[in-house]
């Protein structure tokens, strides 16, 4: 839908619909925010992936779409005016979905991502493209690393026998997921830097696997291996969709207003 016609449903007195695919603080934030605009209707779409998620504002669907074109269906049939992805930054194939079914549907979309880090002079990263890759990079004088990559993508690490494993996860891995050796920590973020570095002394950790996920929720663990001198194995974000982007919530809105009034 073009923004004039935005506009003109809105004098209409008809809501404008909003659809966020949603999954992280980001999109909680945004949809508790974005319900405070003037006639906007609201739903964010969940993957279903997590067991907990966090409350959420408004109307909230779970579950997959089947594709770009299921999702391009569901925004034809639910009328939805405008997409919003503010996915994790590595669930790239719900973001190339959300670009094609905006195109195909016609809508504006877009994009809400957190920036990544950066390393800093005193940081020692070994950054890798893939889990895979991230697996064969451990460093081998390692003996005790902390894998701090969610739940789905473990089994690279269960082959490592001769390791010892913190596996932080918010919910625990599905039985089919081979886990590697080591202790299974249930938490969820944000973490703070005296946590982190408690964690990392009290278990012993030689080095981290991480995603460069972005964003403040757990940066505290880059800042407590930098102090420690431990190094991370960081894994790069795959490639997105070449859509229109935003880095954080305030600019998210600003163009929600832009598409709506």
């Amino acid at each position: 839908m073009s923004q004039d016609k935005a506009s003109q449903e809105k004098r209409s007195g008809r809501s404008v619909r909003v659809l966020i695919l949603g999954g992280t603080g980001e999109a909680t934030a945004l949809a508790i925010q974005a319900r405070q605009l003037p006639q906007l209707e609201i739903i964010t779409s969940l993957a279903g992936r997590t067991q907990t998620p966090l409350p959420i504002a408004g109307a909230v669907r779970v579950g997959g779409f089947g594709g770009p074109t299921g999702l391009a269906d569901y925004l034809r049939i639910e009328q939805i005016d405008l997409l919003i992805d503010a996915t994790h930054p590595f669930a790239a194939q719900i973001s190339w979905n959300a670009a094609q079914a905006a195109d195909a549907a016609a809508i504006p979309y877009l994009m809400l991502v957190r920036p990544a880090w950066e390393p800093i002079a005193s940081d020692a990263w070994i950054e890798v493209p893939t889990v895979a890759a991230a697996a064969a990079a451990i460093p081998p004088w390692t003996k005790r690393v902390f894998l701090t990559i969610g739940r789905q993508q473990l089994a690279p690490f269960s082959q490592l026998a001769h390791l010892w494993f913190l596996i932080r996860s918010i919910d625990p891995p599905t039985s089919e997921i081979p886990m590697p050796p080591g202790h299974l920590l249930l938490d969820r973020g944000p973490f703070n830097l005296e946590q982190e570095r408690q964690l990392l002394r009290n278990y012993q950790i030689e080095a981290i696997v991480s995603k460069n996920s972005g964003g403040d929720a757990t940066y505290a663990k880059v800042m407590a291996a930098r102090e420690l001198s431990i190094p991370i194995v960081m894994i790069q974000r795959p490639a997105m969709p070449d859509a229109e982007s935003v880095p954080d919530i305030e600019s998210a809105l600003a163009w929600l207003k832009q598409h709506s009034c």
